[in-house]
């Protein structure tokens, strides 16, 4: 799927702009700060309902505008987003308005690399969780109606813990039934993670080895492993909730569950935070988020929107001309690519039809 043409009025630092994109590779060059990442941030907007960066729909309204909008067109369809300051965003299909935004998810796969993807290999991250939520959530529509369902009951069952904890007589049987549902939502999370990891790790592999260029043996401190891991895999949920009800309630939140689940990141048998270098570790989500796409366009039967931002100034030149070329091939689709010096470009791509190249400054993109 391809966006044809994209519109923006008063989106962050871009006051109106009217834009047409080449199929494949879109180029947006300019200094930092100039509003690069903004279009990539605005394209992110109409696939995923809410922007990368922020929570806070207002952030994204120009300072001293009232209201924003950012639609695009996608040939068989055009989506649609506006915000306006006090008032609940607006999100349309068509000029129809979704009954829940969480049905426009996975209408239009996208995967974004940006800098902040460095979150993923902090330990303790919640980054690494969300990862799977959206590669999962693109193509399973149930799975994100299970998590929406556990995520609500998860944040009940904490209130409880922190309104009780202190209580001579906490209301057990109140929590029992909390409990016995959201047994059923966390076990079908936890399956669609595992299916998801068992499917998804080979793409990683293939991805790293191809960015890293491996083409002989490597030792075994440099090879990359993934694991997930699950507190489901070697326990009974339900009962887990029972003997853990105490500590939960000095604790004041909820110790057991798929909201615990974490992707374990190591080189050799050492952590990846540890022992990787920074070249090592950016390669290492570099090919987890490339591997994305590879695994969406398959299990979806659409190769996503690829939006790589500044990826030029984190990975030596060598590394990123492996990285476009690949990109540039038939298991891409459209790509978007920001950078602040256009001689990078000019010596990595070819000029031709299937790529545009815009310059932004101050907002404004020719």
């Amino acid at each position: 799927m391809n966006l044809i043409s994209l519109n923006i009025l008063n989106y962050r630092n871009i006051r109106e702009a009217s834009l047409e994109f080449s199929p494949k590779l879109n180029c947006l060059v300019g200094l930092n700060g100039q509003g690069k990442t903004n279009v990539l941030d605005a394209i992110y907007l109409l696939s995923f309902t809410k922007s990368a960066f922020t929570s806070q729909d207002s952030l994204n309204i120009t300072h001293g505008e009232e209201l924003a909008m950012v639609q695009g067109n996608y040939g068989e369809f055009v989506i649609s987003c506006g915000l306006r300051r006090g008032v609940k965003k607006q999100f349309r299909k068509d000029k129809k308005d979704y009954p829940r935004l969480l049905d426009h998810i996975g209408l239009i796969p996208l995967v974004m690399v940006c800098p902040a993807d460095h979150q993923l290999i902090e330990e303790g991250s919640d980054e690494r969780r969300r990862f799977m939520d959206v590669v999962i959530g693109q193509r399973n529509r149930k799975y994100l109606d299970c998590l929406a369902t556990y995520n609500a009951l998860l944040k009940q069952r904490n209130a409880l813990l922190k309104q009780y904890a202190d209580a001579p007589n906490p209301p057990d049987d109140l929590l029992e039934v909390l409990e016995w549902q959201m047994v059923e939502p966390a076990e079908y999370i936890f399956r669609a993670r595992t299916d998801f990891f068992r499917e998804f790790e080979p793409y990683f592999a293939e991805v790293y080895k191809l960015i890293t260029n491996q083409q002989s043996p490597i030792t075994n401190a440099e090879i990359p492993n993934l694991r997930y891991i699950s507190q489901l895999q070697d326990r009974d949920l339900r009962e887990a909730y029972v003997r853990t009800r105490k500590r939960d309630l000095i604790l004041g939140w909820t110790s057991q569950g798929p909201h615990k689940d974490d992707l374990d990141m190591r080189l050799g048998d050492f952590p990846l935070k540890q022992v990787g270098s920074q070249g090592q570790q950016r390669t290492f989500v570099l090919a987890l988020k490339l591997a994305q796409a590879l695994y969406l366009a398959d299990t979806t039967g659409e190769a996503p929107i690829l939006l790589l931002d500044d990826i030029f100034d984190r990975l030596d030149s060598e590394r990123v001309e492996r990285i476009v070329a690949m990109v540039q091939g038939e298991q891409f689709g459209q790509i978007f690519i920001t950078d602040t010096d256009r001689q990078h470009l000019s010596d990595i791509i070819q000029p031709g039809p299937d790529a545009k190249i815009f310059h932004v400054e101050n907002g404004q993109i020719a």
